[in-house]
Order: structure tokens, then C-alpha cells, then sequence
């Protein structure tokens, strides 16, 4: 079949308008198995098919698209870059999106490897092409030739092919384009600096990081909040950790949060703000960070408390955030009746808000009491028990509520918070005593959807590992969740049937 494959190619090399032909090639490529049309990669020549690429008949462009894709599938890369690519330079200046999206996912694949990238480098003007599909309108074109510019950076070579030639003045220009397409490019300049000192080197040196920073302390709150987030990617790496302190743009950011009440118009950029403190609280040290920012703990305690659902919504993912590292639990239990009140107001929305932000505040639960047994020393131990009944009058009863809801992402939120509560004494004693608690983790039936029978395993195989249940829960119930545990979570219990003589 990979032989008629190339016989059809030759066919169509010879015809003006061969759409017959390219329908009957179409169905015997998709039908050739990878490896025999790669046997016959040597045969195929693709220069016709990129030629009727520029035909204004739709149909043969979208023949000849899905034609290339899987032929191309059999070229190495290394062929593509030096026999293809004026095809492939061509592809990207391409009206339609489909042939950009093929060419781009071929230079994809050249980029990928490291004999054929170098083949492309020295190809100034397709890469030029490549910079300027970040500037057109189909986002997903965009998006390929961020990751192929990424890729290409990963080189000390790539590097300077961006940089140090007239490419960064073509990316300059293309960020003139409009607001959406500027950001487009932020997000490469991030994505390239991330991956190093050297390559945040050549990025803050191209004066686009500076610029990315200006914009994210400027004055308008709208760019305000699509910086904050690229500018929270950088900051998830130790090196741009470190600039963006050298550079004070921490503190500049703390200095923004506190001005924020006198600004009406906070609300859309704070949400990012106090997400980025609560990432670097995480990343660096939670102590440290709330001592040099205090304004950020106060803000975090302050959005808990407003009227606002995105806020509360943030709030919550941040004190989850802040609470899932050791460190992080300390500096919140230090803050007293203030995190006691802030747990009754998790406690209130879990009963009470939209089902996301039930959600979101189930999340936090988990995450702020959860201990590994390596951390469950006797004042962690309590401090955990006192913070789940600081949550509500009977917080046993309110998860065990909301875990019977019909809503497949509480179900699992709230089997999610037992789960972080299941290998600690104090929760199996409460477990234990309530009643028919036991029972309701035993019960496959009550759960229909893989996610929650996934959620429940979780809740079964905590307590089963845990070296104090079979003293706490009794022998019985502790072999009851070790039968759960080796059935597996979708195990259904046999239906026993009567055979009646006589029957049909």
C-alpha cells in the first residue's frame, strides 16, 4: 500500500486540479501502516503537494493538509529542515490557519531535535515567520510558535539567534500589534527566563522584562492583573525569585496591596497579588515572607471576611496554600482568635456558598489539616482538633452532610477532608463514635461515579494504613476496610441467584 501511496504522489505531481486523485490518496495514506510509508520515505515527494497548498480551491487545501500530516509523520526531521524548509517558510506566510498549524507542528518536531534545530537557526528568515505567527489571530497558531521559540531557546545558540540579530526587533515590532498579542510575547520572554539565570540574562537585557515590570506597576489596573500572572511564573524559579527581589518589585507589589483600599478599583488585580505572595510563601520560607509582608496575611484575613465571592474565593485557596506546609500552619495558628475566626468563616461558606466555593473551601480543610505521621507530634495533634472544631458546631456532621450531596466535586471535596483527617487518633475516635459513621465509609452504594469511588478508596486506604485504627475502629472494622482495600474501589458485590427447576 506505501507503494501506491508514492505511485498517487507521482499522479498528482502531474495534474493541475487533481482532486480525485488526492481524494483516493488521502484514503491510502490514512490506511498505510507509519513504518511502510517510512520504508518509502525516500520515495515521496512531497514539493507537489506543498504546491497545490497555494490553489484557492478549499477542499484541495484541506485534502492536501491532511495528506502532509500523516506523510510527513514518515520524514525525519532532519530531512525536513534541509529539503523543506522554503515549503515549510512558505506554510507560515499561508492564508489559511490549517497550513500554518501543519507547518508549525513539523518545525515543532524539528525543534524537538538537536541535529535538525541547528539546521533551522541559520534559516533567519523562517524564523522571522515563525515570531510573527505569534501576531495573528488564531490563538492555537500562536500558542505553537510561543512553545517553538521556547524550545529554541533552550540553546545557547537559540539564545542568540532571538536576541542578538535583528529577530528581537522583528519580536518588538509584532508586540505593537495590539494589547492581546503584547502579552503573547510577555509570555514567551517568561517561559525563555524561566528556565535559567543565563536565559532571564538575555531576557532582562532585551528590555522586555523591564517592560513586562513597568507594565505590571503602572496604572492601569487592567494590565495590572494579566502581568501579575506571568510575573508569578517567573517567580515560581529560585533565579527569578532572587531578581525580581534585587530588582524590588516584591516590595513594590506589597507597597501596591497596601494602597489597595484606597483604590476602587482593586478588586481586579488584588486576587493576583496576594495568589503571587501566597506562591512565593510557599516557594521560600511562609515565616519570612509574612514577617517582611505583613500587609499580605492581613489582606488574606481581610478578603476571607468580605462580601465579595472572588475574594473569599482567593482567600481561601491562599490560607490552603499557606496552611499545607508545616511552617505554614505555625504562622497561621500564631495569629490567635483571628485564624479561629477565619476558620468559623471556612466552615460558614462550606455550608452556605456556591458549590465552587464550597469546593474551594473543602480544598483549604484538607490542606490545613492534613499531617503526615512524621509531623503528628502531640502539639500538632491538637492543634489539628482544635482547628476542625473551630470550623463548626459539629464539623463531623457538616462534611458528612455535604458528602451525601448529589454533586459528584462536594461528594469528593468533603471525603477529601476526612481523607486528611483519617490517619490521625483524635478524627478516628470522633469517626468511631458517630454514629453510623463507620458504616457510611464501609457503603460502596452510596457512590455511583468513578471520581467519588475514587474519593472514597482514598478515605479507606488512609484509614487502613494508619497504625492506630484497628485499636480505635476494633479488629472487625479494621479487617472490614482491609477486604474494601483489596477488593478496590470499583468492586461490586456479587448478586446471588436461585436456579428454580422447571424454569424457562
Amino acid at each position: 500500500m506505501a507503494a501506491q501511496a508514492v505511485a498517487l504522489l507521482r499522479e498528482v505531481a502531474q495534474l493541475e486540479a487533481p482532486l480525485e486523485e488526492l481524494r483516493a490518496l488521502q484514503s491510502v495514506v490514512h490506511a498505510v501502516p507509519l513504518h511502510e510509508l517510512r520504508e518509502q520515505a525516500a520515495e515521496l515527494r512531497l514539493g507537489p503537494l506543498f504546491s497545490l497548498l497555494n490553489g484557492n480551491n478549499r477542499e484541495q487545501t484541506a485534502l492536501c493538509v491532511s495528506i502532509l500530516e500523516r506523510l510527513l509523520q514518515a520524514v525525519e526531521p532532519v530531512h525536513l529542515a534541509r529539503h523543506l524548509r522554503v515549503d515549510l517558510q512558505k506554510g507560515l506566510t499561508h492564508p489559511d490557519d490549517s497550513v500554518k498549524s501543519l507547518t508549525l507542528s513539523q518545525i515543532g518536531r524539528i525543534v524537538e531535535n538537536s541535529e535538525a534545530v541547528t539546521e533551522i537557526l541559520n534559516n533567519v528568515e523562517l524564523l522571522k515567520q515563525i515570531v510573527y505567527c505569534i501576531g495573528g489571530e488564531n490563538l492555537s497558531v500562536a500558542k505553537v510558535a510561543i512553545k517553538s521559540l521556547s524550545r529554541i531557546s533552550l540553546t545557547q545558540a537559540g539564545l542568540e539567534a532571538l536576541f542578538e540579530s535583528n529577530l528581537l526587533d522583528d519580536l518588538k515590532n509584532v508586540m505593537k500589534t495590539n494589547d492581546v498579542v503584547r502579552y503573547r510575547v510577555y509570555e514567551l520572554i517568561v517561559e525563555i527566563a524561566s528556565v535559567s539565570s543565563e536565559s532571564l540574562n538575555y531576557c532582562t537585557t532585551s528590555g522586555l522584562v523591564t517592560q513586562l515590570l513597568r507594565e505590571l506597576t503602572g496604572e492601569d489596573v487592567l494590565v495590572r492583573a494579566t502581568c501579575i500572572e506571568m510575573v508569578t511564573s517567573l517567580a515560581y524559579t529560585h533565579h527569578g525569585r532572587q531578581y525580581l527581589a534585587q530588582e524590588g518589585v516584591i516590595d513594590q507589589i506589597s507597597n501596591i496591596i497596601v494602597g489597595a483600599d484606597s483604590d476602587p478599583f482593586s478588586g481586579f488585580y488584588l486576587p493576583g497579588f496576594v495568589k503571587f505572595f501566597g506562591n512565593l510563601a510557599v516557594m521560600d520560607s511562609p515565616q519570612q515572607i509574612c514577617e517582611r509582608y505583613p500587609v499580605f496575611l492581613e489582606k488574606v484575613f481581610e478578603m476571607a471576611d468580605s462580601q465579595d465571592p472572588t475574594m473569599i474565593g482567593v482567600a481561601m485557596d491562599t490560607v490552603g496554600i499557606l496552611g499545607s506546609s508545616v511552617e505554614g500552619k505555625q504562622v497561621l495558628q500564631k495569629t490567635g482568635t483571628r485564624f479561629e475566626r477565619l476558620l468559623m468563616r471556612i466552615g460558614y461558606q462550606a455550608k452556605n456558598a456556591s458549590t465552587e466555593l464550597k469546593t474551594r473551601c473543602l480544598d483549604a480543610v484538607s490542606s490545613l489539616l492534613y499531617l503526615s505521621p512524621e509531623q503528628q507530634t502531640d502539639d500538632f495533634l491538637r492543634m489539628a482538633e482544635s482547628w476542625f472544631s473551630s470550623l463548626s458546631r459539629d464539623s463531623l456532621e457538616l462534611f458528612r452532610g455535604i458528602s451525601n450531596q448529589p454533586f459528584p466535586e462536594l461528594r469528593c471535596a468533603a471525603l477529601k477532608v476526612f481523607t486528611a483527617i483519617a490517619n490521625q487518633p483524635w478524627a478516628q475516635k470522633l469517626m468511631f463514635n458517630s454514629p453510623g459513621f463507620v458504616e457510611f465509609v464501609m457503603d460502596r452504594s452510596v457512590e455511583h461515579d468513578k471520581a467519588s469511588k475514587d474519593a472514597k478508596y482514598e478515605l479507606v486506604k488512609a484509614l487502613a494504613n494508619s497504625k492506630t485504627v484497628a485499636e480505635i475502629f476494633g479488629n472487625s472494622n479494621y479487617l472490614r476496610l482491609r477486604t474494601y482495600l483489596s477488593e478496590g474501589p470499583y468492586y461490586v458485590k456479587p448478586v446471588a441467584t436461585t436456579a428454580v427447576e422447571g424454569a424457562d
